[in-house]
Order: C-alpha cells, then structure tokens, then sequence
C-alpha cells in the first residue's frame, strides 16, 4: 500500500490533494460500476440503482474543522475530515446494502479504516445508511498515495428520508423545531417497515420463480 497524504500548505498543495480526491473517487466508483455489471452479467439483477459522488466544497471543509476545534490547515483538512471524497450508493433492498459492503471489504486494493453501520444502530433523529470508511491507493507516475473515500451505502426510502432531513437542518441551520424532529422520526418508521415489507416481498418473488 501507499503513503498517507503529506503536503505544504500552499496551492500548489491544495491543487495536489484534490486531484488526488478525484482520482480515488474515479477509482471507487469504478469498482462499484464493475462490480453492477458482474452481477448483471452473472445474476441477471442490478443491486445498485445508482451512485452519486462528490468532493466537499472549501467552505464544508473548513466549516467541519472549526466545528472540531482545529485550524484550517491542508494537513488538518487530509487527517480530520474524513468525508472529503464521498460516494453515496443507493440500493434496492437492505440485503443488498450488506452483500455488497461484503464484497468491497474483501477488495485486496482497498482498505477498510472504519465502519459506522447506522441501520442496525439508526441516530436518534432516524437517520439510517450505512458508512464505510475506506482508503485506496492512488499511484502516480513516482510515488502512491492513500487516499480516503466515505461510502455510505443506503435503500431509495432511505436516501428519500435523508434528503429531507438534510433541508430541514440546512433550513433551521440545525435547531429544527421539536414538531418537525418528531414528523422525521415517525417517517423514520414508516421507512424502516417499508424496507422490511419491500425486501419480504422480493424474497417471495424469487422463491416463486425459482419453483
């Protein structure tokens, strides 16, 4: 495996981290396209409905490291914020959200750093996903480097519920009022149930097919 990233704090550096943020987002989402595509070829069946990625803006970034006390910093930003690269995977059915984190924890290129499974242990607010901390290796033309990438792995009724929850933190800049915690965690409910019936009544479509 690689290095861990160790830049200078100028532009020239800044420039560096992200170009190395993208590639390991290039790289991830790579897999994952590939990994679709065999069980597609194999299964006939597609566990992913469709992957978003992004890079965290500047102002995210700095916003996250004075929230955790410490100064904005090109070394502080690769040590402490570890969303920077981020990938959401959004699947059909629970199971397919634990097959595949499975599958990527067995890839020999990537490295799992830290695993945070919210749908087994939601947040109070209902929030469920779940979170795989990972490290990959980018290899340039003289050296590798270990970039971080965060997968959060989630259903359609999830990641429905999620963005909701996100525009009523971004609205209320996260003192919500008590009546719109509560509608949120009864959603989270009905969510939960509709995941559990929906992936019930995939079992037994396929064990009627399989007759």
């Amino acid at each position: 495996m690689g290095t861990p990233i160790k830049l200078y704090d100028d532009a020239d550096g800044w420039k560096t981290v992200m170009f190395l943020y993208n590639s390991a987002l290039k790289e991830v989402n790579t897999k994952l396209e590939i990994l679709n595509d065999e069980f597609q070829h194999v299964h006939q069946y597609n566990p992913i409905e469709h992957i978003k990625s992004r890079i965290k803006s500047p102002e995210s970034i700095v916003k996250k490291l004075k929230r955790y006390g410490y100064e904005t910093s090109i070394q502080n930003m690769v040590e402490y914020v570890n969303d920077i690269a981020g990938i959401r995977v959004i699947c059909s059915f629970t199971s397919d959200i634990y097959r595949l984190a499975d599958i990527l924890s067995r890839q020999s290129d990537l490295k799992v750093i830290s695993i945070k499974d919210y749908i087994e242990n939601p947040k109070e607010s209902g929030y469920k996903s779940y979170h795989m901390l990972v490290s990959v290796p980018i290899f340039l033309s003289d050296s590798v480097f270990d970039t971080k990438v965060e997968i959060q792995i989630r259903t359609i009724a999830m990641d429905f519920w999620a963005s909701l929850e996100h525009k009523i933190y971004y609205k209320f800049e996260g003192n919500a009022p008590d009546y719109f915690s509560q509608e949120l965690r009864e959603c989270a409910k009905i969510v939960s149930n509709l995941d559990v019936k929906m992936l019930s009544l995939n079992e037994a479509i396929k064990k009627y097919s399989d007759k």
